[in-house]
């Protein structure tokens, strides 16, 4: 699918009974894991995915284009999270995770639409002025499709698992560059 495509992009939420496997397989693999450090046996990654869904500061989805699941999101909340500390936020600021996870949809031009529409579903709740992302200092396609959605650098941070590049996208800003309102 190219990016002159318009494709059917859909998030639902993550079931741990349908999509268990799936997830421990993009997990482990080779674009994936280095970034994610979940690379795990299935038993415990079950135990991972349990305590996750569990946490209530955040939000699990599954991306699918044209009911094709073939991405992880994690839609969180600032408060709550190891991020808080990193930088002066607000009480609604909102942060983002996502990965690809099926290889055939790498390189399609679909990332940016994708984090869009997401992007644009944390927006919607109105108290929300900025969504952050902490991407692995070393990830610089994803450091860069974060860029093309409208999100600025700030500064490395660090965290348990990595060295995040702590980039902002602020609401103003993502409206103006999307036409949203």
């Amino acid at each position: 699918m190219g990016t002159d495509t318009v494709a059917t992009i859909s998030f639902q939420r993550v079931d741990f009974k349908r999509d268990v496997e799936l997830l421990h397989r993009w997990m482990n693999e080779d674009h994936v894991h280095p970034f994610w450090n979940l690379n795990v046996s299935l038993d415990a990654y079950k135990e991972h995915l349990t305590k996750a869904l569990a946490d209530a500061h955040h939000t699990l989805y599954i991306g699918e284009v044209e009911g094709n699941p073939m991405s992880y999101w994690e839609a969180y909340w600032v408060k709550g999270d190891v991020t808080e500390q990193t930088y002066e936020n607000e009480p609604y600021d909102q942060g983002i995770h996502l990965l690809i996870g099926e290889k055939d949809y790498l390189g399609k031009g679909l990332a940016t639409p994708l984090l869009r529409e997401m992007v644009a579903k944390q927006f919607k709740e109105k108290q929300t002025k900025r969504v952050i992302a902490e991407p692995d200092i070393r990830n610089e396609k994803m450091i860069h499709v974060f860029q093309k959605c409208g999100f600025e650098p700030v500064y490395p941070i660090t965290l348990p698992d990595k060295t995040g590049l702590l980039m902002f996208c602020e609401r103003d800003q993502f409206e103006r560059m999307w036409g949203y309102a």
